[in-house]
Order: C-alpha cells, then structure tokens, then sequence
C-alpha cells in the first residue's frame, strides 16, 4: 500500500493568529513592519514552510502558494 492512498489531505496545522497573518502576508511586506509578536510568529511559520523569507539585511516574508 503506498503513502498516497493512506494520506487523503496532507495539512500544516496552523493557529488562528497564524492563519489571519498568513491573510495579511499574501503581499510581500518587509519583516521590521511587523510588531515584535508578529516577527516571533513569523519565525515559527518560515519554519513550518508556510512562508518564506527573502534577504538577510531587512528582509522581506510572503506568504507561500497553497494548493487549492
């Protein structure tokens, strides 16, 4: 049996804060825009793969595309 046909939805598990800024985050925006809480959340979703930064010296997240 292969993974495929065991797996029906394959889904990161995201908060509600997280999905309302993944909302905001559709648009590239510059990562000192954000609040303080905003960047310690945003870190946590660049490393769940749900967005991605771009640049080291003030750099720029944006949300990833998601299949529909």
């Amino acid at each position: 049996m292969k993974i495929n046909e065991l797996i029906n939805n394959f889904e990161i598990w995201t908060t509600n804060e997280e999905k309302e800024l993944l909302q905001k985050l559709q648009k590239p925006t510059r990562l000192t825009c954000l609040s303080e809480q905003e960047q310690f959340k945003v870190q946590a979703m660049i490393r769940k793969s749900l967005l991605t930064k771009i640049g080291h010296i003030d750099p720029i997240v944006v949300a990833n595309e998601r299949p529909n």
